[in-house]
């Protein structure tokens, strides 16, 4: 792992045997990554990536296996094939105004295909802000889709009854963390998007990280939804804030609807979100 940190601030530890994701998150001494409080999904990769703060879903598909195109009996791996790729960092700078870590992640997809992350995290030492900026290129030969979610996963045996969700994207504008019925729950909404194209969500206050909320903002122009989940069956004890590029259906209808729109060879997409705790 490579420590990201500024002092007196929130500590991330990003893993480069798997995109540069986030595994610890310490804040105010307290790891809120779930780590082995999450939920068995049979692939070693997501079960690993689980266990942290923060991993990438994709670049050539979302959620759950579904049949490639074209190709009997084939599927795409659960959440994509970009967990468990290895970052070629290119850059690590840390100073007083912050942190900065500049990586590539070349990604062989399901469907053939090659793509490169090209990432950049940077933490700001005045505010404590840490800000993720992916552009995914389409390196193929061929047309092909690109498509990211970000999950970002908490261990809720930190949380207490006083914890809400907030935002403009849910229709009730906040939920308890313990939202729905039993054990489950999980909603995927359009992000509410602000004046500046963002769309905010926040989580707290969390009383065992000081008092601090968790703040995230992105940008809604390719993370247009805001998918939301929690597993507290046993031995599974975790909440997931989601920002993703496509809504919740099938591949299949997102193609029927032309929302799968093909990226050009040596085309690409941005995304970005910022993280807070204060």
């Amino acid at each position: 792992m490579i420590d990201f940190s500024i002092p007196d601030g929130p500590s991330f530890q990003l893993d480069p045997t798997s995109v540069l994701d986030i595994g610890g998150c310490v804040v105010a001494g307290v790891d809120i990554a779930p780590k082995r409080a999450i939920p068995d999904d049979g692939d070693p990769r997501i079960d690993h990536s689980l266990e942290g703060f923060l991993f990438t879903c994709g670049p050539e598909h979302i959620r759950h296996p579904e049949p490639v195109e074209g190709e009997e009996g084939r599927f795409y791996p659960l959440h994509g094939s970009a967990s468990a790729n290895a970052a070629v960092v290119k850059s690590l700078e840390t100073g007083p105004a912050g942190a900065e870590c500049i990586a590539a992640i070349p990604v062989k997809t399901a469907n053939g295909g090659e793509m490169l992350i090209e990432r950049r995290w940077t933490l700001e030492a005045a505010t404590g802000e840490l800000t993720l900026a992916d552009t995914v290129i389409n390196r193929s030969d061929r047309a092909l889709p690109i498509m990211v979610m970000y999950h970002i996963n908490f261990g809720a045996k930190h949380f207490d009854d006083g914890v809400r969700l907030e935002s403009a994207s849910l229709p009730e504008g906040a939920l308890p963390w313990r939202f729905g019925e039993g054990d489950h729950g999980i909603f995927c909404v359009p992000a509410a998007r602000g004046e500046d194209g963002w769309s905010t969500t926040r989580l707290g206050p969390i009383a065992a990280l000081g008092g601090r909320s968790f703040t995230l903002s992105v940008d809604t122009a390719t993370l247009p939804y805001l998918q939301v989940w929690r597993n507290q069956e046993a031995p599974a004890h975790i909440l997931g804030i989601e920002p993703v590029s496509h809504r919740w259906t099938s591949r299949r209808k997102l193609a029927e609807a032309g929302e799968l729109e093909p990226v050009a060879p040596g085309g690409s997409k941005r995304f970005s979100l910022k993280i807070r705790f204060e």
